[in-house]
């Protein structure tokens, strides 16, 4: 089985809206469509948060790749892209705002529709029932030589496997605040093939929320989902990307006003 060997060492390529996803999105963009016809003080935007020069993708083994290599499965694990195309934490909050929707790209797994059914009914099997994904808010804690990531909010997991093969945007119900500094990270209880591989080790790396044997799956779920949640996330994997971005609507910034003293006129 093809598969199997997928899940081994760090196992380790458009765009799908359904038509409540494509109302979402368009009343976000009416939103901000708005804000721009208001006063300076209304700016708020829409940023891709994740996003870089490397467009997502529905990951794929590389050519020349055996299965046994093909390590494109994340199971049972957050992961939190620390560089991509050179940029560090690309996924990281640089203005308060709130979380509408986030896009992963998902392999096909095989171009061979009995090959393909055969991995997901291993892999269900396996790692505890059919892929899911959801996004994990992240702020790091302690000293920045040496930083833990502690969850802040987690939103509803989402069933992807009707969409393997794509790249697939979901809009949350309910939108999560972020602060600056914070960070969105990918996590799947089960597991999700959204890894790209063999990659530049200096311009693509994801951790892992575990620090042992990060060679092998994990045998229990290391997933953080559960707010206050803290991992040091030790397992690191450059030259693999997360296929994975969080689109943000930022807050407005009010302009800065200064105060004049009223002018008195004397007789």
């Amino acid at each position: 089985m093809a598969i199997v060997a997928l899940v081994w060492r760090n196992w380790r390529r458009g765009v799908v809206l359904r038509l409540n996803m494509k109302r979402s999105l368009l009343a976000i963009a009416g939103a901000v469509a708005l804000c721009v016809l208001l006063p300076a003080a209304a700016d708020a935007t829409i940023t891709e948060l994740g996003a870089t020069t490397s467009p997502l993708i529905a990951p794929v083994c590389p050519k020349g790749v055996p299965p046994s290599q093909c390590t494109i499965i994340l199971t049972r694990a957050t992961a939190l892209e620390t560089i991509r195309d050179n940029i560090a934490y690309p996924s990281k909050v640089k203005q308060g705002g709130r979380i509408a929707a986030f896009t992963v790209g998902l392999s096909a797994l095989s171009t061979n529709a009995t090959t393909a059914a055969s991995d997901v009914k291993f892999l269900d099997k396996t790692y505890g029932g059919d892929a899911q994904v959801g996004i994990t808010i992240l702020k790091p804690v302690g000293k920045k030589t040496a930083w833990s990531w502690q969850v802040v909010a987690q939103s509803p997991l989402v069933d992807v496997q009707p969409y393997l093969g794509q790249v697939v945007q979901f809009p949350l119900t309910t939108t999560i605040p972020v602060v600056r500094g914070e960070a969105i990270a990918l996590t799947t209880p089960t597991w999700a093939p959204v890894l790209s591989i063999d990659l530049a080790t200096d311009h693509f790396a994801y951790r892992q929320s575990r620090s042992r044997n990060c060679n092998n799956p994990p045998s229990t779920s290391q997933a953080q989902v559960t707010v206050g949640q803290s991992g040091a996330y030790g397992c690191d994997y450059p030259g693999t990307r997360v296929e994975y971005s969080a689109t943000e609507v930022t807050n407005p910034v009010a302009p800065k006003t200064t105060s004049t003293s009223p002018t008195t006129t004397q007789k």
